[in-house]
C-alpha cells in the first residue's frame, strides 16, 4: 500500500517554482505578486493567510496581505479589489473565506479579474475548464492538487472509474470535470455521490479511484471501498480527542486506519491533499505571472 505524501510533494513543488520564479526574475527582472485580503478576525483564517504569505515568500515570491476590520463595507472591498485588479505588480488575487455577512461572496468573485483569479473561482475560469482549455484558465486549486498527486504517484487514471464524493463548487464540481479531461492524470469515467444518492456504498465499491470531498469525518469506510482502490481524502474535520491539548484531533473524511487495509494507495490526513492546496494557488501565481509576460516555458 502507497502513502501518497502531499507534504513532501508540495515541499518539491516549492522548490521548482522557486526555481522558476528566479529564471522570470532573470528574464523579466520582476516576480510574481500575490495579494490576499483578508476580512474581519477569524482566528482559522489569519492562519490559512499566514501560510499562504510564508510559502508564497519562500518561493521568492512577493506577498501582500491587506487586512480589513470587520466592518468594511462591500463597496469598500469591491474599490480595494479594483485596485489590485489594475496593479501590474499583482497577478494575483485572493481573498480569504469566509466573509462577514453583509458581503455577498459571489459579488466579490465577480469583483475579481478573472485574469488573476488565482482560486479559480470565477466563472469564466470555471467555464473554461468545464470545456477544457485548461492553458486558458486557472483551476481550483484542492482539484489541482489532486491532479499533481495523481501524476507525481503515476497513478493509472485512463478508463478508470473515478467516483466523486461530494458536490462543493469548491471541490466536487470542479474534481468532477477534470477528471473527464483527456490529460495524463484524469481521462476517467465518472460517477459524482452526494447527500441525495441512494445505496452510496454500491457506487463506492465500484471506484477505481475514490475522491472524498463531503465533509463528513470518517464517511467513508472500509466496506464502501473496493480491494485495490487509489483513495484521496479531501476532507479535514475536528473530532474530539480528550488526550489531546487542543482537545481535538483532525481526521479526513475516510476512516484511514481501516480503509489503508484494502487501499492500493491512500492520501494521510493531515499531510495528503492539503499542503498542496497552497502548492498550487503559488503555481497559478507564477502562471499569470508568465501570460502577463507572454512568457511560454521556462
Amino acid at each position: 500500500m502507497i502513502i501518497i505524501d502531499g507534504k513532501q510533494v508540495s515541499s518539491d513543488l516549492r522548490k521548482e517554482l522557486k526555481a522558476a520564479v528566479e529564471a522570470c526574475m532573470q528574464k523579466t527582472k520582476s516576480v510574481p505578486g500575490l495579494a490576499v485580503i483578508i476580512v474581519g478576525q477569524d482566528p482559522a483564517s489569519q492562519v490559512y493567510v499566514r501560510n499562504k504569505a510564508k510559502n508564497c515568500k519562500e518561493t521568492g515570491m512577493n506577498s501582500t496581505v491587506i487586512e480589513l476590520p470587520e466592518e468594511t463595507s462591500q463597496s469598500e472591498l469591491l474599490a480595494k479589489l479594483e485596485k489590485l485588479n489594475n496593479d501590474p505588480d499583482v497577478h494575483g488575487i485572493l481573498v480569504q473565506q469566509p466573509l462577514p455577512r453583509h458581503i455577498d461572496e459571489y459579488a466579490v468573485t465577480m469583483a475579481i479579474s478573472p485574469s488573476k483569479d488565482v482560486d479559480g473561482f470565477h466563472p469564466e475560469n470555471v467555464g473554461q475548464m468545464v470545456l477544457g482549455n485548461l492553458d486558458r484558465c486557472f483551476i481550483s486549486c484542492t482539484p489541482y492538487g489532486i491532479l499533481e498527486l495523481l501524476s507525481r504517484y503515476s497513478i493509472d487514471t485512463k478508463g478508470k472509474h473515478c467516483v466523486v464524493v461530494g458536490r462543493s463548487n469548491i471541490v466536487g464540481k470542479p474534481m468532477a470535470n477534470l477528471m473527464l479531461q483527456k490529460l495524463k492524470s484524469t481521462n476517467c469515467t465518472v460517477t459524482v455521490c452526494h447527500s441525495a444518492t441512494r445505496n452510496m456504498p454500491e457506487l463506492t465499491r465500484q471506484a477505481d479511484i475514490l475522491i472524498a470531498a463531503i465533509g463528513q469525518a470518517n464517511f467513508i469506510t472500509k466496506d464502501m471501498v473496493k480491494p485495490g482502490a487509489v483513495v484521496i481524502d479531501v476532507g479535514i474535520n475536528r473530532v474530539e480527542d480528550s488526550s489531546r491539548k487542543s482537545g481535538y484531533r483532525l481526521a479526513g473524511d475516510v476512516d484511514y486506519e481501516h480503509v489503508s487495509e484494502v487501499a492500493s494507495a491512500i492520501t494521510p490526513v493531515p499531510g495528503g491533499v492539503g499542503p498542496m492546496t497552497i502548492a498550487m494557488l503559488l503555481k497559478n501565481t507564477l502562471q499569470s505571472f508568465m501570460r502577463a509576460h507572454s512568457i511560454q516555458a521556462l
